[in-house]
């Protein structure tokens, strides 16, 4: 049967082609029995007449429509053997004589159409493709072969190229995909797919589409008309399948046989819905937690399946019902959607081994279309076991107080703690106190009984409070302790005598009057004061009979001192000591006797208190105790201070013997500029003013003035220019030498000695007095006041002799 339609469907392929073949040879022949007229003449007519007589023999003509002369038709992909013809040009100027040429121009003119330049004829010689160029545009001539001139106007007139059904159709965008909900209605759109058909839409049916499935039923359909793609089936379950591949056929010629046809894949997607409860996968859940886990301990989890996807299938957890609800809880792990149970509170093996709790798991997020598939929740059952663990002994209770007098003797019982195994064991316990809280080891305990003892007396005074610790420590198991806190209260015991709240001195004036107050003292006691305890003050016993002072006991724990007599006096006794005694009314009583010093003052008639010492008649007045530290601590400074630069000043101080080796003239060079002259410059050798004796080994001491006066060696001073400078300067030299009242040190001395064969002379003023000169020295009134003094002594000098 397949064999046979497949030779009709040949059979019928072949039939169409040889009609569209014959039809395109009428089409030529027709085209070319077309006379070409002239340019103003668009219409061309032919004449076919079929001569028929009629009833009354009457010849009948019949007249066909004109053509468009200016549109040929050619069918395209013609393959031929011989050129097609496209038509015939003729004009009416051409007498068959072949004076007429025929010329074509215009597009595919001489390489696709070619024309007889006799005859006129157009042929195709090359296959043409109407959806690379669906027309041409041509101009066609008549003119003369032998001039070349125009016989007629040029004409444009197009050849079409005819369209066959040869395009497949194409979806350009595919593949395609799609996605579409489950549980989506028969008929719900998925998407709409699109063929192109290059064929012309115009002619024919060749680009007229039909859509069909070829793959993907019977889950969707397509329209054969519009391409949209539509869901089959109701109820597709994502969780049983999510991708469906469906091809899409697109067929032109309207669908019928001989059309050529295109496919496309469309992948289409299940997307997800809430339509499925969250289920846990069994009903009962066993748990196991140890007592001694603390809060927030995680005890376990449990999962409940939700196959939806995203928020579809969040599930949240809850206890709904049990006996730990109020021990356990439960939250949602957010990563891996469990259910995970905590420890709220710990839990006791002893009191309670086994807890029963109902949990409930239902989605966060309900679909409103699929509510009624509901209920969307889940419930289960926990059972958590408590396993027993080995606990620390537990202490009776959370701490301990406890009271102890103070002074009580060696090993006096202070109280007792209990603490025992909470496990099923009931192992013992032993007891001890850390060190670390009783360094000074004032107290032991029992190991077995818990009894705290002391070890030596307590003073409540030095330590009020004991805080230590007792720990408690199981014999055997694993040896785990626990501690509780002591805290034991030192009592009081009256132990301790009153004394003087201050020790300030009482200060009385010289002139007070007996019966005056002078002071107000109070005690004090290292001792607790009772409600109703209080301090009695009395003078003591070797006191009593004293005519200076006398005392009243307030009853208030405060005594008042009074003065009992007049006339007191600093000269003669400026301090007195009163002893009071001081009795506290405790058990046992306690008392003291404390010694009251009262100082004598100098007082002004207000009673206004001046001096209280002895040294200010001794002493400047106004001068106290510290302003005289102040004063010796200057001096001392200043003493210091002188000691100080003495010393530095000796440590600066030349050496008393003047060595050789330490002389630093020995290059002194005098030079004597004033008058012209090789000898008004001379050198002379320092040794020369040496002391002669120190070249002898005698060196006079410098720092020793001596007591005799030595009188000068007989001589008078030589006159300059008599002498020679040697002899001149070393009779200096043993004068200086010789004469003990000179200075310590050789000094320069002066002299008035210009050199020898000097016409200057000397410019002394000692010698310029007595000394006749013959120089005019009125020219130095004109150099100025720098030379004001030298014109005034010379001067005067010359106005006088006039």
């Amino acid at each position: 049967m397949s064999r046979f339609r497949e030779d009709r469907m040949w059979e019928g392929l072949g039939l169409q082609v040889f009609l569209m073949c014959l039809g395109a040879v009428l089409c030529s022949a027709v085209a070319a029995s077309a006379p070409l007229e002239h340019s103003h003449r668009r219409r061309l007519s032919l004449h076919r007449h079929r001569e028929r007589t009629g009833k009354e023999g009457q010849v009948l003509h019949r007249s066909k429509r004109g053509w468009v002369w200016n549109q040929f038709f050619v069918i395209e992909e013609y393959t031929g053997p011989d050129p097609v013809l496209v038509g015939r040009l003729h004009s009416d100027v051409d007498a068959g004589d072949g004076n007429c040429k025929y010329i074509l121009s215009g597009e595919g003119a001489g390489t696709i159409f070619v024309i007889d330049d006799k005859t006129g004829n157009i042929h195709a010689t090359k296959t043409l493709d109407r959806e690379e160029q669906a027309q041409y545009t041509l101009t066609a001539q008549a003119v003369d072969r032998a001039t070349n001139k125009p016989l007629e106007p040029p004409s444009e007139f197009i050849v079409k190229v005819q369209d066959i059904n040869d395009n497949p159709p194409e979806f350009l965008h595919g593949p395609y995909y799609a996605r579409v909900p489950e549980m989506s209605n028969v008929g719900t759109s998925v998407m709409q797919v699109t063929a192109t058909d290059a064929d012309d839409p115009t002619y024919g049916n060749s680009a007229r589409l039909v859509y069909s499935i070829l793959q993907g039923q019977p889950y969707f359909s397509v329209e054969p008309q519009t391409g949209i793609i539509r869901t089959a089936l109701p109820n597709m379950d994502r969780e049983a399948r999510q991708e469906y591949d469906v091809v899409i056929q697109a067929k032109d010629m309207g669908g019928h046989m001989g059309g050529l046809s295109g496919t496309t894949e469309v992948k289409i997607t299940l997307t997800d819905v809430n339509d499925n409860p969250p289920k846990f996968p069994q009903s009962v859940y066993s748990m196991s937690v140890s007592e001694d886990k603390v809060s927030g301990e995680e005890v376990g989890r449990l999962k409940a399946k939700d196959p939806d996807l995203g928020e579809n299938g969040l599930v949240s957890y809850r206890f709904i019902e049990g006996d730990g609800m109020t021990v356990f809880e439960i939250t949602t792990d957010t990563d891996t959607r469990e259910g995970v149970i905590k420890l709220r509170k710990p839990v006791d093996f002893e009191t309670k081994r086994a807890y029963t709790l109902r949990v409930e798991a239902s989605n966060t997020h309900v679909d409103p279309r699929f509510i009624a598939w509901g209920p969307y929740k889940d419930t289960a059952t926990v059972k958590v076991m408590v396993e027993d663990a080995d606990e620390p002994p537990a202490f009776l209770a959370t701490s301990y107080s406890f009271e102890v007098e103070e002074n009580a003797h060696d090993g006096t019982v202070v109280g007792r703690v209990h603490a025992k195994d909470t496990d099923v064991a009931n192992n013992p316990v032993r007891y001890m106190i850390p060190r670390y809280t009783d360094v000074e080891q004032f107290f032991s305990v029992g190991p077995e009984d818990g009894i705290i003892k002391t070890t030596r007396p307590l003073d409540r005074e030095t330590l009020p409070w004991h805080n230590i610790s007792v720990s408690a420590t199981e014999i055997g198991g694993h040896h785990q302790d626990t501690k509780v806190r002591v805290n034991i209260k030192v009592k009081d015991m009256n132990d301790n005598a009153p004394e003087f709240a201050t020790q300030n001195e009482i200060l009385v004036c010289e002139n007070a009057s007996p019966g005056k107050l002078i002071e107000t003292v109070s005690a004090v006691d290292k001792d607790e004061m009772a409600h109703r305890q209080y301090f009695h003050f009395s003078i003591a016993p070797e006191a009593v009979n004293n005519h200076n002072f006398s005392l009243k006991d307030n009853r208030d724990s405060t005594a008042s001192i009074y003065v009992t007599r007049r006339g007191f006096s600093r000269m003669t006794q400026d301090v007195y000591f009163l002893p009071i005694e001081i009795n506290d009314n405790g058990i046992p009583p306690m008392s003291s006797t404390n010694t009251l010093t009262i100082r004598v003052c100098s007082c002004d008639s207000k009673d206004t208190i001046l001096s209280c010492n002895v040294e200010p008649y001794i002493l400047p007045a106004g001068l106290s105790t510290g302003a005289l530290i102040a004063i010796l601590a200057c001096i001392v400074i200043l003493l210091a201070i002188v000691v100080l630069f003495v010393a530095l000043r000796r440590q600066k101080k030349e050496p008393l013997i003047v060595f050789e080796e330490e002389d630093i003239r020995e290059n002194i060079i005098t030079y004597d500029d004033e008058g012209g002259g090789e000898e008004d410059t001379e050198a002379f050798d320092i040794a020369t003013l040496q002391n002669p004796d120190g070249a002898n080994g005698f060196l006079p001491r410098k720092d020793i003035k001596p007591e005799l006066q030595y009188p000068m060696r007989p001589g008078g001073h030589p006159v300059a220019n008599t002498v020679d400078v040697d002899d001149f300067i070393k009779t200096r030299i043993n004068d200086a030498d010789s004469d003990p009242t000179a200075p310590p040190y050789d000094s320069i001395q002066i002299y008035g000695y210009e050199g020898r064969g000097s016409i200057a002379g000397s410019l002394s003023s000692l010698e310029s007095v007595t000394t006749d000169s013959d120089l005019d020295y009125d020219y130095l009134q004109s150099w100025g006041p720098r030379f004001k003094k030298l014109a005034d002594l010379y001067g005067t000098k010359d106005s006088k002799e006039r």
